[in-house]
Formats: structure tokens, C-alpha cells, sequence
């Protein structure tokens, strides 16, 4: 009979649970390590798909900056800057003759309470906005009051401003203010 005897000065050691934790975090270590990897390389990616399009972006618009100053430098010219102004008179006559007036009076009437007139009355095309001076004659504050009141509720007109309210100098027609005021009319 054999009895296992170790005479070593010192026992031995079982490493296997450090060789195993060991592997693990060595594998786990590789694992973080190829995850990032491919990170890194798909924001490479990504960042060169990037430049490329920044830089196609940068020559349109240098393209389109040059075209703008040639187009800049066309109607500079003095015949072409006549021309121009041409065409905006015939724009605005055209405009002009568009605008539906007997609209624009059935909406004002619409607002118009007892006791104001409408004394005066000029439309202004300014950028596709059709701007209306207004002058009105009113017989009372009240009256003025309870217009500008409609005029603000109104759908169709809009931006109200009060020029002035000034007394009627001669009294005509029971006018006892006269409101200078400027809108914008929306329905043309």
C-alpha cells in the first residue's frame, strides 16, 4: 500500500481558478477590444461619407455664388437695370388691376359699425401683402372704439395700426374724428 506523501517544503498550489478568470478576462478584454474596433472604423466610415458630401455641398455652392455674381453682374449693366425697372411698373400695374376691390368692400363692411364712414381708402401691394390706408370719419369715440375693435377680430384684416385720431376740423356729415390707420387685407 502506497500513501501519498508530499515532503515538498511547500504544498502545492491549485491555479486553476486564477488561469480561469484569467482567460475570462482575457476573452472579455478581446471582446471590447473588437467592439471598439469596429466602432472606430464605422465613425472612419461615416466621417469620410461626410467629407465627401461636405465637400460636394462646398462646390455647389461655390457653383451657385458664381452663377448669383454673373446673374449680378447681367443686370448691373444699364440696359438690363432699365429693363428691370420696367418690368417692376408693369408688375405693379398688373398687380394693381388683380385686386378685387368689391371684396375687399363687402369684408370692410362687414366691420363697419354705426356712426363710421369710410372717408378715404388706398391699397398697396408690398411683397404679395396688400397694405390698405385707411382715413375713416367716426360721430363718437365709442364708434371709433368698437370699429378698430372689429377691424382687429376681423379674418380679413390684420398688423392694425393707428396713424393718428385727430378732430374733424369742419363738422361734416356728424364726422367728429377723424382715424388715419393702416392695415393689412389677407383676401386679396
Amino acid at each position: 500500500m502506497r500513501l501519498p506523501v508530499n515532503l515538498a517544503t511547500k504544498p502545492l498550489v491549485n491555479n486553476r481558478r486564477f488561469l480561469a478568470f484569467s482567460y475570462a478576462g482575457i476573452g472579455l478584454a478581446f471582446a471590447v477590444f473588437l467592439g471598439l474596433s469596429w466602432h472606430v472604423f464605422s465613425l472612419h466610415r461615416t466621417h469620410a461619407a461626410f467629407r465627401l458630401q461636405s465637400d460636394e455641398s462646398s462646390r455647389q455652392l461655390e457653383k451657385l455664388i458664381g452663377q448669383r455674381e454673373e446673374l449680378e453682374r447681367f443686370f448691373a449693366r444699364p440696359e438690363n437695370a432699365k429693363l428691370h425697372d420696367r418690368a417692376t411698373f408693369v408688375n405693379s400695374v398688373i398687380d394693381s388691376s388683380t385686386f378685387n376691390w368689391t371684396r375687399m368692400f363687402a369684408d370692410l363692411e362687414q366691420v363697419l359699425p354705426n356712426g363710421v364712414r369710410v372717408l378715404s381708402i388706398s391699397p398697396k401691394q408690398d411683397n404679395g401683402r396688400i397694405i390698405v390706408k385707411l382715413t375713416v370719419g367716426a360721430d363718437s369715440e365709442e364708434s371709433k372704439r368698437v370699429f378698430l375693435s372689429a377691424l382687429e377680430k376681423s379674418p380679413a384684416f390684420s398688423q392694425v395700426e393707428l396713424s393718428s385720431v385727430r378732430a374733424a376740423q369742419q363738422m361734416t356729415d356728424g364726422d367728429i374724428l377723424l382715424v388715419d390707420l393702416t392695415v393689412v387685407y389677407s383676401r386679396a
